[in-house]
């Protein structure tokens, strides 16, 4: 392998080499991961403000359901009977709706017809989130690629493919190419979604990787061709088992085969290699330093539609939000065992990565009242979500703990599966109530707090209201005394625009912490 392509990918890579110089094994990797795991979630929220390019086949999936229940006498195939129809983005479109739907603003560039599968397939798109379609060419000739997926008892029974892979007329082809220059200037790293379905031409890629190369932006490609000298020069190739094998001519099940096929792989493009594994997780093989592998994190395999696109959207949103290497492909790692456990083509969405690495974390999971930190309680929260709990949080300073009180967290624990209540900091106390308060510290009202039934897990914040808190928690449910209106609970707008609702709990009359104070202060 060339020593220059070696110095460009190097400088060109994101900080994983900081952790592979020390040496570390796949182990050790793994290890030096773990501390991080917690951190990593925060790191979701900066997705939002990454760009990256989309540029290839444009595949509209359609999946038509149906029952079956005899065998036509017309010949000797099942009869299915229509019961729904579903449109979902395919190939490069589903990279674009992933990383929509991560938070991410997309530059699509690809070819489609003029066509209804056009329109479904633009209706689709924008659903995700923000995506520039300015880069969608339309041919009048061609179809739009769409694949027509016939299921019957959970069973796909037949697909039925319309496409023209044919070559497209060079004024088409100049389009494309222009389009992609354009987004890719704009993009902080470019997608290149191979199918083989005739959007990226030979002279198509070489072009706008070559313009990449250029300005230093990543260039991570999902590779279907045979030859991988057409994606020479671009920064990671991410093919899975299959299509490592079919390019090197190599097995790859052990780690040491897929060394092999890897350098093999290297030498034809001069890139980095991440290969997916199926039930093996997946391996990444720089052109310099030792390969990284992750073990798999799936747990429910039902069907791995489109789990690649999943894959490359996540490490293209991850490496554009500067996030290493290592802890690119950690994240893509768990997005891929979330997707697989979908039914067909899909998207993984924040709270569901969040859920899957914050699992990995909190472990065990607890329902005890224990009385943990923010890091802990965002863990266990994503936790409890992988679970399919419901979360609550109420918020106060729970000073001395009178009948009202017990009122309100009887209510809160009815609205969810499990009630996390944050409780402001002495520091946070005084500010609000003056400097002869709180009466008890804030680790006695966090244990006694704790002790009640209903409680899942106490946490402490420092500031003056708990936004930030809540911002981090996401809840489902977000529960406050009926002294106040829905549009003035602090967090309500979080947890609304999540889908999640404000309950607001019902009043004990003539029950208050400052009464209870000066009924003492009278009494002495």
């Amino acid at each position: 392998m060339p020593s220059p392509q070696s110095d460009r990918d190097s400088a060109a890579q994101p900080a994983a080499p900081a952790a592979l110089s020390r040496g570390a094994s796949a182990g050790g990797a793994e290890e030096a991961g773990a501390e991080r795991r917690p951190q990593m979630i925060p790191v979701i929220d900066r997705f939002s403000r990454c760009r990256v390019a989309v540029i290839g086949d444009l595949i509209l999936d359609c999946y038509l359901h149906g029952d079956v229940s005899r065998i036509s006498p017309e010949a000797p195939v099942p009869i299915v009977r229509s019961l729904n129809e579903r449109v979902v983005a395919g190939g490069a479109a589903n990279v674009v709706a992933n990383l929509a739907t991560l938070g991410a603003t997309v530059d699509v560039v690809g070819l489609t017809g003029l066509d209804q599968a056009r329109d479904d397939l633009v209706r689709c798109l924008e659903s995700h989130g923000s995506v520039d379609l300015s880069g969608m060419i339309a041919v009048a000739d061609r179809p739009t690629t769409r694949k027509l997926r016939v299921l019957g008892a959970h069973q796909q029974i037949v697909r039925v493919d319309h496409e023209d892979t044919t070559p497209h007329d060079p004024a088409v082809e100049d389009a494309l190419i222009a389009a992609a220059a354009a987004a890719a200037a704009r993009a902080d790293v470019v997608v290149l979604s191979d199918y083989g379905k005739g959007a990226l031409s030979l002279r198509a890629l070489r072009e706008i990787i070559d313009a990449c190369a250029g300005t230093g932006r990543k260039v991570l490609v999902d590779p279907k061709r045979l030859d991988f000298s057409a994606y020479r020069g671009a920064t990671i190739l991410t093919p899975n088992r299959k299509e490592m094998t079919a390019a090197t001519r190599l097995p790859c099940e052990s780690d040491a085969q897929a060394l092999n096929a890897a350098l093999v792989a290297q030498e034809a493009s001069e890139a980095n290699i991440l290969l997916t594994r199926s039930e093996k997780g997946m391996s990444y093989f720089p052109l310099s330093g030792p390969p990284i592998h992750m073990a798999t994190v799936a747990q429910d395999v039902f069907d791995v539609s489109g789990a690649g696109d999943t894959v490359i959207a996540t490490l293209a949103a991850a490496l554009a939000s500067g996030l290493s290497m290592q802890d690119s492909m950690k994240l893509a790692n768990h997005a891929a065992g979330v997707v697989v456990a979908k039914v067909g083509t899909a998207c993984v969405t924040p709270e569901e990565l969040s859920a899957s690495l914050a699992s990995e974390f909190a472990s065990p999971v607890v329902n005890d009242g224990r009385h943990v930190t923010l890091e802990e309680a965002v863990a266990q929260r994503w936790a409890w979500a992988k679970e399919k709990l419901t979360v609550g949080v109420a918020n106060g300073c729970f000073d001395l703990l009178h009948p009202g009180h017990i009122s309100l967290i009887k209510q809160a624990a009815a609205t969810c599966d499990r009630l996390i209540m944050a409780l402001n900091s002495d520091a946070s106390v005084r500010r609000l109530k003056g400097p002869t308060r709180p009466i008890q510290d804030e680790e006695s009202r966090a244990a006694v707090m704790g002790a009640l039934k209903g409680v899942s897990a106490v946490v402490l914040f420092d500031e003056d209201t708990p936004y930030e808190l809540i911002k981090a928690l996401q809840p489902d449910v977000l529960v406050k005394g009926a002294d106040y209106s829905e549009d003035q609970v602090v967090g309500g707008d979080i947890v609304r625009a999540r889908g999640g609702r404000v309950v607001l709990a019902g009043l004990s009359p003539g029950q208050s912490t400052t009464k209870l104070v000066k009924k003492a202060e009278v009494t002495h």
